[in-house]
């Protein structure tokens, strides 16, 4: 009888075991959502056009935005940075309110899902 109360024990510990590591990934999952969500204000480049993400919602860029360092993002993906120079940005490349740029994973058809929403 001990045996297989042990038995029953080692079973139980094994499976909550693996159920830890699944929320884990869930968790990864939910880091990734909320880490767009901060993403409160900023500039894109998706599928050749400029996006302005804002709350979470993206939308078609339609006049200059002036980010809070001063750099500054015009409709055809050109930015002029507050020391002078000037970039385009790439397909994925955004430029964040802070006025780093920085290449957002994308995957095909996520721009999609978004204007859905």
């Amino acid at each position: 009888m001990k045996l297989i109360m042990i038995a029953l024990a080692a079973v139980t510990l094994s499976c909550s075991a693996m159920a830890q590591t699944k929320m884990n990934d869930t968790s990864m999952d939910m880091m990734s959502h909320m880490s767009m969500r901060k993403m409160n204000h900023s500039a894109m480049m998706m599928d050749g056009k400029m996006m302005t993400m804002m709350h979470g919602k993206s939308m078609p860029m339609t006049e200059t935005m002036t980010m809070n360092d001063g750099t500054m993002v015009m409709t055809d993906g050109t930015v002029k940075m507050k020391d002078g120079k000037t970039m385009m940005l790439k397909e994925g490349q955004c430029v964040m309110m802070n006025g780093k740029v920085m290449k957002m994973p994308m995957k095909k058809g996520m721009m999609d899902e978004k204007m859905k929403m």
